[in-house]
């Protein structure tokens, strides 16, 4: 058996945006004095005049941003999740969000596999605080492939943008030629009794939970959500009405992630049970990222563990 090929999605990122490069003259990156560690260093090398670092200074870089769209510019503005979507919010919703630019937000080093950088960069708040902008659309792929074609979706996406991404590599599920469709979510595995509703790195541990159910004998549904705004609603509200419950699962506080988003959209249309799996309302700690997601329960364990909870809310 061939071995996992695993990558972070911050590659991936830096990836996409030399191709982007390649092909749009207008596209601009900018950073906060992390290329390196963002990866926007490789579109540095290849397109040095297209290429910005405001410094440490994430506020001024978005309404730098937010300037050169209001001229046609293709803008990548990339910095830690804790930074870009937290120190730079407010600028963020004034200058880009109420007038409705073209700015990519490119936010990498999210969640809990920060590992030992600790609670002050292991932000697990930025979807919360992104989701709530009007007109904001939140990306958080799962793996390389799709990392790369969420990457480009929203390029080619009029307006602006929200994309998570990771520090730690993780497992390459998706093919080559798999088609990203930006607000769609996908389905992984069939299955009628419930429903696993999964985004970011924590996909792949739902497609495992969902083999250890299966020795169980528990049929569960693996949704993809990439798009966590706009949320595949269809999609969310037939699988909950065929097994009759859901989990959620993000690297994300259960409140005001992708969980919070699942209750809303179901609840008016499919109250189903729903059993969300994330950071508790807490904040993370330095250590190994491997060993703080199983800490703090984001982990195929935890997943099996709240699927057999929500089978026995079921009415």
């Amino acid at each position: 058996m061939a071995d996992v090929i695993k990558k972070a999605t911050r590659e991936s990122y830096g990836e996409a945006l030399c191709e982007l490069g390649a092909e749009h003259e207008n596209l601009v990156v900018l950073d906060a004095d992390l290329a390196a560690a963002t990866k926007t260093g490789m579109f540095k090398k290849q397109f040095p005049d297209r290429f910005f670092d405001c410094g440490i200074a994430e506020a001024d870089m978005m309404g730098v941003a937010a300037g050169l769209a209001s001229t046609g510019k293709l803008v990548f503005a990339s910095s830690f999740a804790m930074f870009a979507a937290g120190r730079a919010f407010e600028v963020i919703r004034n200058s880009i969000g109420y007038p409705h630019l073209n700015v990519k937000i490119g936010a990498t080093h999210a969640g809990i596999s920060v590992g030992e950088d600790g609670a002050t960069h292991q932000c697990c708040e930025d979807i919360a605080l992104m989701r709530v902008i009007p007109g904001m659309t939140v990306l958080n792929p799962a793996d390389h492939v799709e990392a790369k074609a969420a990457v480009r979706a929203a390029a080619e996406f009029d307006g602006p943008v929200y994309l998570r991404l990771g520090r730690l590599p993780v497992p390459v599920f998706h093919s080559e030629d798999y088609k990203f469709e930006l607000g769609k979510g996908e389905v992984l595995t069939q299955g009628n009794d419930v429903t696993i509703a999964a985004t970011g790195l924590m996909v792949n541990e739902a497609l495992i939970a969902a083999e250890l159910l299966k020795s169980r004998g528990i049929s569960a549904r693996v949704l993809n959500i990439h798009t966590i705004k706009p949320l595949d609603v269809e999609l969310l509200t037939a699988a909950a009405r065929e097994t009759g419950c859901v989990v959620t699962a993000e690297e994300h506080n259960v409140i005001g992630g992708l969980g919070g988003a699942v209750c809303e959209a179901l609840a008016g249309v499919c109250p189903v049970p729903v059993v969300r799996v994330g950071v508790e309302d807490t904040f993370g700690m330095s250590g190994p990222a491997l060993e703080l997601l199983k800490k703090f329960g984001l982990c195929a364990e935890n997943i099996v563990e709240k699927a057999e909870l929500a089978l026995s809310l079921k009415k």
